[in-house]
């Protein structure tokens, strides 16, 4: 039996490479940026969030609550900066609560 050679790169590069060949990343931003706003929000705000959206560099959420809305509004610059260091990348510019 012969045995296979290794083409030498490794399956994250190959799968970033196939992810940006078939455009796939918006896509993928768009999870991760959903997935990131649950882990960091925790349960307590994600109970009251409805909608999460990512447009372009802007990233739309939906809460159900009025004076949770006003509370996070307060802390919008540094919810941007924990959502870009959990996403290891400069992907939110602005947030909008809606």
């Amino acid at each position: 039996m012969a045995k296979r050679r290794n083409s030498g790169i490794p399956l994250s590069e190959g799968l970033k490479e196939f992810i940006k060949t078939n455009k796939l990343e918006k896509g993928i931003d768009k999870v991760n940026a959903r997935e990131a706003w649950a882990k960091l929000m925790g349960n307590g705000v994600n109970n009251y969030t409805t909608a999460i959206e990512l447009r372009n560099e802007t990233l739309f959420v939906s809460l159900s609550s009025s004076v949770l809305r006003e509370e996070l509004g307060h802390g919008k610059t540094k919810i941007v900066q924990m959502l870009n260091e959990e996403l290891g990348k400069e992907l939110i510019k602005k947030l909008v609560l809606r």
